[in-house]
């Protein structure tokens, strides 16, 4: 039997959402079904631009800290170590946190579940602008980084449910490249800002955009017309970790990871130190790092979705691109400024940008009713890197007196990387 909310709206079956249904289908007559499939397919680019909009102002002032370096390292009394230290503590928490956020979005959507820890990362930010030194920031960035836990995986759940196979990589790309312009954003401002009044309005700027961004999402955002969350078997998530496509998920998407910190924590000190540029036009050019970035999300993504053989062909191809990359920059070649920045930029549109076709090809891999387990799993095992990677790179650079070290450790990793997961 029809229930009898859907007789008096006239919605054709799957658009009677009921609390979800959206604002735009209310408005349509009952004799206009075709509208209301059409105000649907409108309302998913709303939908898409809130995702990226909340990614961009979630991580405005992490993105931001590699662009401070110099500011923070003379303020701080602190070195490369301990610099690479507070990207990791922003990501310390997510290890366990993308994991639990993932199921909390297969059960209850993705709503509350991001617009809630986004409005964490807010009040930390806030409160973090009262604190006193080194090690009171670092507990900050702590509690940023559990708040952020949900941006990732939530985000990219919200896009992959509303976009089908045919348009979901270029939607997914779009999206990704919320991370790399909120990256361009906070490289533009943040070192002014600290420069004029101190690294502490850094950490008010990062509030503000973070809380226009959580607002933005819990206002806009509803789940597609008929989507309700599935019932979860765990036994189901279990047999996934036994999955090969998983492996190439985790395996490939570490490496980029890796790759994409390792150039923000590393990059202004490298063409300050090697290349002999100065620390404002360093920062510029990590601006059009980010900026490669965000295209390759886009492009490299709308490439997978009509590449003949499939969108893991993508990620290889990066893998490849960012194996040379690296090693070129570990040459004297990376002492001239103008090379440097010219890898700088190949570095930022395939290894930053290779996350748009990855995240599409993790989302489209996970069984139904577990998207947000598949893709909280492989990011929380992303972390891993996240965490490691700055601190461990910073502390490498420190011990061997030169950047070369570092560059030809992440090339190694991304030719193994490669070799291991282009098997089929």
């Amino acid at each position: 039997m029809v229930p009898r909310a859907r007789r008096r709206t006239g919605r054709p079956d799957g658009l009677a959402g009921g609390r979800t249904a959206l604002p735009c289908a209310r408005l349509l007559r009952p004799s206009r079904p075709h509208a209301v499939l059409e105000a649907v397919t409108r309302y998913r680019w709303v939908v898409l631009g809130v995702a990226t909009f909340t990614q961009a102002t979630a991580a405005f002032f992490v993105q931001g800290i590699g662009a401070m370096g110099v500011h923070l390292q003379r303020d701080l009394g602190i070195g490369t170590a301990r610099l690479g230290l507070l990207l990791s503590a922003a990501q310390f928490l997510p290890l366990a946190g993308l994991v639990v956020a993932g199921r909390l979005l297969d059960r209850h959507g993705e709503r509350w579940v991001v617009g809630g820890g986004v409005l964490v990362v807010a009040a930390a930010l806030a409160a973090g602008s009262a604190a006193p030194g080194y090690v009171s920031l670092l507990v900050v960035l702590l509690v940023v980084g559990a708040g952020y836990s949900t941006v990732q995986p939530g985000g990219s759940m919200s896009v992959a449910s509303w976009f089908d196979s045919s348009r979901r990589g270029l939607a997914m790309g779009v999206r990704q490249a919320g991370l790399p312009l909120g990256g361009v954003l906070a490289a533009l401002a943040l070192p002014s800002l600290a420069a004029a009044h101190g690294w502490r309005w850094t950490l008010v700027a990062g509030a503000v955009a973070a809380l226009l961004g959580a607002v933005a999402f819990m206002v806009f955002y509803r789940r597609p017309p008929g989507r309700v969350p599935p019932r979860i078997a765990s036994g189901v998530r279990v047999a996934l970790l036994r999955e090969p496509y998983l492996k190439k998920i985790v395996l490939s998407g570490v490496t980029m990871v890796s790759v994409h910190n390792g150039v923000g924590v590393l990059a202004v000190l490298h063409l300050h130190r090697v290349a002999a540029v100065d620390p404002a036009s360093a920062a510029l050019v990590y601006v059009g790092v980010q900026c490669a970035g965000a295209l390759g999300r886009v492009v490299l993504a709308a490439w997978s979705d009509r590449h003949r053989s499939g969108r893991y062909a993508c990620v290889l191809v990066c893998l490849a691109a960012v194996a040379i990359g690296l090693a070129a920059l570990a040459t004297p070649l990376g002492r001239s400024p103008i090379v440097a920045a010219l890898l700088f930029g190949w570095l930022g549109f395939f290894g930053i940008g290779c996350y748009g076709p990855w995240v599409a090809y993790a989302a489209e891999s996970a069984p139904p009713g577990h998207t947000g387990f598949v893709l909280g799993l492989a990011m929380a095992a992303n972390q891993v890197a996240v965490v490691v990677t700055p601190a461990a790179l910073g502390l490498l650079t420190d011990l061997t007196g030169g950047f070369s070290p570092a560059w030809a450790l992440l090339a190694a990793l991304a030719a193994v990387t490669l070799t291991l997961t282009a098997r089929p």
